[in-house]
């Protein structure tokens, strides 16, 4: 028979009682993890949100409750009244908060009762994900779950306090929005009142906070949720949400000023940890150059280096080629690696192959000579310069890669990463954030046979390299930030342009004609006509931040209630089909298979 209430408050949450409250009266309420039964004792580990407390039920306390005891089972929903008492000396638990401490329970009342999980409510529990996603409401009762959701609630509390405080006003915009295809795949939303006619679901508020500039709110921010309907991994959902700002009157310098400002602040409330201000600056350029990629982890070294113009008279042909036609060779010395196996060498070859590199060429260096298949290929010279550019010493390993630099850098800085993690180079518990700017403008999509934003379009290009937008496009820099934590980028920014005449230079270099263009985006040049003032933000991914800050391994584990690789909830069946009436009222019809 199942109890209600009735007066009883409780007084404590499971995980708050402490040896303070010892021989006090208290009244707890919560979920049954685990139950264990000694015959005249049984020990209930009663949770809630807060932790695990122990729950005795004792015969020689009070019989009758001891023998309702007998009919509980896990997750049963129960409350009791009890006395903390000092546990036995001998049983403390030192895992737990309140491992010094049991309740003597004096009454209980079954709330409610639980049929079978299908998993244990535990972290260490080795479940399927996709049978945790199923039954969501029960992973949500994982305490490393429940720790995620208040770490991302303690960020959001710090981010809205932290702007609140230097002037910025939380907006909120616009979910039925227009479609812009200019980058991911927009969500279609079809309207009923307007046969034919669709709504896009955001993928950020660029367009509207831009307009609040032009209205004069002198700062925005907004923590919101964005859509893309693009192809799912580890760190993409198809809904997410963005720490969204917008500063008027500034430049660069200032708005990553103030967001270095917020995530210091963030990183202190949320998990106590002090960041190093200012955060270190690389350009594009030499991020690629150094590290391979526009998001590096520079937690370690295992820099790449340029070695083009040491072999381009080489008697290997493949690096020699290379430079004289304008590639690059591009080499990494792999401290210590010289023992490596030839299976391992393939595993690296492969990955280099995965980033469009032809090949991945080797050499392990010995006190004699150097070990590899173009080792024959390169005179004395050329391997005494090579070896003093790489700091290569005995039991090290050398790759190169040979092509466009897009490739060669790419190719090495994706086997870096491999290496920092094979060779365990990568500090634990460290956040290293580091900007990278000077982004070029735009460069030239091969497919489409045109320039696109290498941000987005209303992105300002520099002042002193926006002459060359006409005979030089590639040539133009963006007075765009990215910022970079751990090898993530976790947000991006840009100064917006903020004259008519340019943005409709930039949309014709885009291939956007005027018709198109006013199509698309007519409210905001028609905005851009009413004094607009110079401007500038950045988004950060509030998912990717907290999935960080957790060590988490995927942002599913840092949201409530995400979607599969598929964009498919488990737990509600969504996306599900709508009946004929549904679709008559949108004016639709579905073709499958046609």
């Amino acid at each position: 028979m199942l109890e209600e209430l009735g007066n009883w408050k409780r007084s404590d949450f499971c995980g708050e009682v402490t040896t303070e409250e010892i021989g006090s009266d208290i009244v707890l309420m919560g979920w049954v993890q685990r139950r264990r039964d000694h015959g005249g004792l049984i020990f209930i580990d009663l949770r809630d949100i807060k932790g695990v407390v122990q729950i005795v039920f004792n015969t020689e306390v009070d019989e009758e409750t001891h023998k309702k005891a007998h009919h509980i089972r896990g997750e049963y929903v129960i409350a009791v009244k009890g006395t903390v008492n000092k546990r036995p000396e001998g049983t403390e638990n030192p895992d737990l908060k309140t491992g010094e401490v049991e309740v003597i329970t004096k009454e209980l009342k079954i709330l409610n009762e639980a049929i079978v999980p299908p998993f244990l409510i535990e972290d260490n529990s080795d479940v399927n994900e996709n049978v945790r996603l199923k039954h969501r409401y029960l992973d949500l009762r994982r305490p490393s779950l429940q720790k995620n959701l208040i770490l991302r609630h303690m960020v959001c509390k710090a981010v809205r306090d932290y702007l609140s405080e230097n002037g910025f006003i939380e907006i909120e915009t616009p979910m039925l929005t227009k479609s812009t295809p200019e980058g991911a795949r927009d969500y279609l939303v079809p309207s009923r009142l307007n046969p034919g006619k669709f709504y896009a679901l955001p993928q950020s508020p660029q367009l509207f906070k831009q307009i609040l500039m032009i209205a004069g709110f002198d700062r925005y921010f907004q923590i919101v949720k964005c859509f893309r309907d693009e192809d799912l991994r580890a760190d993409r959902q198809p809904e997410f949400t963005q720490i969204d700002a917008e500063m008027s009157f500034v430049d660069r310098d200032d708005v990553m000023h103030m967001m270095e400002g917020l995530l210091s602040r963030v990183f202190s409330e949320a998990v106590g940890v002090e960041l190093n201000l200012p955060f270190q600056v690389l350009t594009y350029k030499e991020s690629v150059e150094r590290f391979g990629l526009d998001a590096p982890d520079i937690r370690f070294d295992l820099e790449l280096k340029d070695i083009t113009t040491l072999v381009i008279n080489s008697g290997f042909r493949v690096f020699a080629d290379a430079a004289k036609r304008g590639d690059v060779v591009k080499a990494l010395n792999a401290k210590g690696c010289g023992e490596f196996s030839r299976k391992e060498l393939d595993d690296l070859t492969e990955l280099a192959g995965e980033y469009g590199a032809k090949g991945l060429a080797w050499v392990k260096v010995t006190d004699s000579e150097w070990q590899s298949p173009i080792s024959k290929f390169l005179n004395s010279s050329e391997k005494e310069t090579i070896a003093e550019t790489l700091g290569a010493e005995t039991g090290d390993l050398i790759l190169f890669v040979a092509d466009c630099q897009r490739i060669a850098n790419t190719a090495l800085g994706r086997i870096r990463i491999k290496l920092g993690e094979r060779l365990n180079l990568i500090p634990k518990d460290s956040y290293n954030f580091v900007w990278i700017t000077d982004f070029p403008l735009l460069e030239f999509d091969e497919d489409e046979g045109r320039y696109v934003s290498v941000h987005h379009p209303f992105t300002s290009p520099t002042e002193d390299s926006v002459s060359k937008l006409d005979d030089s496009p590639l040539e133009v820099k963006a007075k765009a930030y990215d910022l970079v934590l751990n090898g993530t980028e976790i947000g991006g920014g840009s100064i917006r342009i903020h004259n008519r005449d340019l943005q409709a230079n930039i949309f014709n270099k885009l291939g956007i004609g005027q018709d198109v263009a006013r199509e698309r985006f007519g409210f905001l040049l028609d905005a851009l006509e009413f004094g607009t003032p110079p401007h500038g933000g950045i988004a950060f991914g509030l998912d990717r931040i907290v999935s960080i800050m957790a060590g988490a391994p995927s942002i599913r584990d840092v949201m409530a209630f995400p979607k599969t690789q598929k964009a498919s909830c488990l737990m509600s069946d969504a996306p599900s089909i709508v009946n004929k009436e549904q679709l008559d009222e949108l004016s639709l019809k579905v073709l499958l298979g046609k």
